[in-house]
């Protein structure tokens, strides 16, 4: 039988895509169909309540970030051994940068490559049937993405249901469910989005809560006959590819740096004489840092993409988890650390406070790589200050001081050129992410950036991050390499920005 997807999207942000995507992963599971998921766009938080539900790995599928060979392994990784995947779209169907077509990082890019059938969520609170023109709008604003079905969320009493029900079917769509407007917040909010799902207490009773909401208030039958089959062949483009050569998986500069001396371990893998060969990456995914990859991972370290963790490993590489928070430091048997992001400043007194962390964080920079990413980035420095203004040690391993104190958004797509060697590759490698924080350097240091930044439009923001030896981090988090602008979609050539 072939595996089907839906994805579930919205005009927006907020209007209710991941109360529905939860809700139907988990009615789905309860009825025995094996449900897999993945989020458009970047994004941490979701793929992790997604992962809560499925039992398996939370992965993205960004157009903008990844080349379509890299989307088509990732969506090939979250069908396998399931019969439903589910995509929550990001912010608005339609939404991302103007140009290329296809390659937009919005989510109407992934229903269209892989004809994937949406199912569109409508917030209808304050509107009535002018909804149904809401509806027509995105159900032919795109040729190529076919809007199935409609679900109508927070609506207020039987006249509204009975007005936006009606809207929705003169648009010649079908209402595959109506969510009543209930009291209270449906996930917990904090300073930079949803709580996350392994902070969220009595989880899984509010999960058993929205399956039994879908199963009153959604129409399941008719959302899992409107999923559509993929492709049998996902990845017909790739062939073989030539497998990861150990020595590739560290720059040979860093074999130079200050205070290098590798352990066996490491001689192995550089030097090529590793006991068994690594497995192909899918084109675009970014390379293992190394074999045996220390990984910083608890509330305060817990944003590391799924496909690089998954690819990795498929690769041949190790992660080997710790926790800073519980006073841990890294394996001294492994070849890098990588700190991801997270809250650091949310527990930036604990972490000034593990000492054994720090001195074996330290312990471990001195002969081998340290990378830290965004939240990784602050606790590289010398300082934190938290979000009352109180300033706490970090590991000084570089030299900036960050805020949470005194904060300014930076969101967006980047595209990242390293200006030296590091973990991420040689220098000139060009990566592709993002940035989303609200923390600033308030104290620069004397440390050599990392790489040269440019936004998702091309406008340059100079350089950005630090490197000391072989320490380096910045407010980067990196999706995939770099890769010239894909062609647009076959099929449509709409010019319009949403």
């Amino acid at each position: 039988m072939s595996v089907r997807a839906i994805m579930v999207a919205a005009p927006r942000s907020g209007g209710g895509k991941t109360t529905v995507t939860l809700a139907l992963l988990a009615a789905f599971r309860r009825r025995g169909i094996r449900v897999g998921a993945a989020k458009t766009g970047p994004d941490y938080i979701d793929p992790a309540f997604h992962a809560a539900l499925t039992g398996r790995p939370g992965l993205n599928l960004d157009s903008w970030c990844m080349n379509p060979a890299l989307l088509a392994a990732t969506l090939e990784a979250a069908r396998q051994d399931v019969d439903l995947v589910v995509v929550e779209s990001a912010m608005g169907l339609f939404d991302g940068l103007v140009a290329p077509n296809g390659a937009r990082g919005s989510p109407s890019d992934i229903a269209a490559r892989f004809n994937i059938p949406v199912l569109l969520v409508l917030d209808v609170s304050g509107q009535g049937q002018t909804v149904g023109a809401v509806a027509h709008g995105f159900a032919t604003w795109q040729p190529d993405v076919q809007v199935a079905g409609v679900v109508l969320n927070r609506v207020a009493s039987p006249r509204h249901a009975r007005l936006t029900e009606g809207a929705i079917e003169a648009a010649g769509l079908p209402v595959c469910g109506t969510l009543l407007r209930q009291p209270g917040t449906p996930l917990p909010e904090r300073h930079l989005g949803l709580v996350q799902a392994r902070e969220h207490d009595g989880l899984t009773d509010w999960l058993e809560d929205l399956a039994d909401k879908a199963e009153r208030e959604l129409n399941l039958d008719a959302i899992l006959a409107t999923a559509r089959p993929l492709p049998e062949n996902l990845l017909p483009d790739i062939g073989q590819r030539p497998p990861v050569q150990p020595d590739s998986l560290l720059p040979d500069a860093l074999l130079q740096a200050p205070n290098s001396q590798l352990s066996p371990l490491n001689s192995a893998i550089l030097q090529g004489s590793s006991p068994a060969p690594l497995q192909a990456l899918p084109p675009g995914a970014l390379p293992p840092p190394a074999q045996r990859i220390a990984l910083a991972d608890d509330a305060a370290f817990s944003f590391l993409y799924g496909h690089l963790a998954l690819f990795w490993r498929q690769a041949g590489a190790e992660l080997v988890p710790f926790s800073p928070l519980a006073n841990e430091a890294p394996d001294l048997s492994c070849d890098v650390c990588w700190l991801p992001g997270g809250y650091p400043e949310l527990h930036a007194g604990r972490l000034a406070a593990a000492e054994h962390f720090r001195q074996g964080l330290t312990r471990f920079a001195q002969t081998r790589p340290v990378h830290g990413e965004c939240g990784g980035f602050m606790v590289l420095g010398e300082a934190l200050e938290d979000a009352q203004g109180t300033r706490h040690r970090m590991t000084g391993l570089l030299g900036h001081v960050t805020s949470f104190a005194r904060r300014k958004l930076n969101l967006g797509y980047r595209e990242a050129t390293l200006l030296a060697p590091s973990v991420l590759g040689q220098t000139g490698t060009t990566l592709r992410g993002h940035e989303f924080h609200y923390a600033t350097v308030v104290e620069a240091g004397a440390d050599a950036p990392l790489a040269h930044l440019r936004a998702g439009d091309g406008t340059d923001l100079g350089p950005c991050g630090g490197r000391r030896g072989v320490v380096s981090g910045s407010f980067f988090h990196v999706l995939a390499c770099g890769h010239p602008a894909s062609p647009p979609h076959a099929g449509w050539s709409h010019t319009r920005s949403s």
